[in-house]
């Protein structure tokens, strides 16, 4: 029933929300507020208690070049429909091969889904984590838009919002004097993204046909028949004479081409046609 189709969407997301995030620095000072050391804070993916477990096999965090700490970890928590922001699912989207001008990408409108994230910023000292809080709270109002390149084969760029939510906060210093004291915030997040569906190969619209009926409650015979072709003439000019244009299928997308309509009316089974003034079958 489902074809096989992989965009990198989500792995995508992950990447664009973690880029945020990987030039959160630290600095310490001497008594007398000259900067003494500056830290890079690592980041990982993994989930919070992973992080924890690592740190519990280093016990000693006195160096001098923060290695265990301070670290910051994020991962995916959660994807949820978003009816809010549906677009028409008959829509669809088009990308004009630039290789083959005679060929066409089409996709459907994607579907919107909410995609949840949790950042921890594990620290030693509560001075260093109201750093890494101070460095990131201000850029979320609560949201903080990102451009991405969600679809490069149909050349598909979007603004994302990444909706900062909430703020957790854990001290935990319960224990003898052996257990480890774990200093930990958590930032909530909420990415505003969307999901893409299959990507069809076909030649372009060169025509279109809408036929009218008299009375679409009564079923009626259809009365009319509207036709919209590409018309170009054979110098390269735009014209909306139909009779008088090249054949359609030799009309590139490239072409600086008009538009020519056509209406035949129906009458006894036969089609009028007011290009030749004649009647013939339909």
């Amino acid at each position: 029933m489902f074809e096989y189709f992989y965009h990198g969407t989500i792995r995508r997301y992950v990447q664009v929300f973690g880029s945020l995030f990987n030039d959160i620095q630290l600095v310490r000072t001497d008594s007398n507020g000259n900067r003494v050391q500056t830290l890079a804070v690592p980041l990982a993916y993994g989930p919070k208690q992973k992080f924890l477990v690592r740190l519990d096999t280093n016990p000693n965090l006195d160096r001098e070049v923060a290695i265990s700490l301070p670290r910051l970890g994020f991962e995916l928590s959660g994807v949820t429909y978003d009816s809010t922001r549906k677009i028409n699912s008959t829509q669809k989207n088009s990308y004009i091969i630039t290789s083959d001008n005679t060929q066409l990408r089409t996709q459907y409108t994607p579907v919107p889904y909410d995609i949840t994230f949790v950042l921890s910023a594990f620290v030693k000292n509560a001075d260093d984590g109201t750093q890494i809080v101070e460095q990131i709270v201000p850029y979320f109002k609560p949201e903080w838009n990102v451009s991405v390149n969600l679809i490069p084969s149909m050349n598909i760029t979007m603004d994302i919002p990444i909706i900062l939510n909430s703020i957790d906060f854990e001290d935990v210093y319960d224990g003898d004097y052996s257990t480890r004291r774990t200093i930990i915030w958590n930032f909530n997040f909420t990415l505003k993204g969307y999901l893409y569906g299959p990507i069809t190969n076909s030649g372009p619209i060169t025509r279109i046909q809408i036929d009218l009926h008299a009375n679409t409650a009564l079923n009626t015979p259809r009365s009319s028949r509207l036709v919209t072709v590409p018309g170009l003439l054979a110098n390269g000019a735009p014209t909306t004479n139909s009779a008088a244009s090249i054949d359609r299928n030799l009309i590139k997308s490239t072409d600086d081409y008009g538009f020519a309509s056509n209406t035949f009316f129906y009458t006894d089974g036969l089609i009028y046609n007011p290009v030749t003034g004649s009647d013939q079958q339909p």
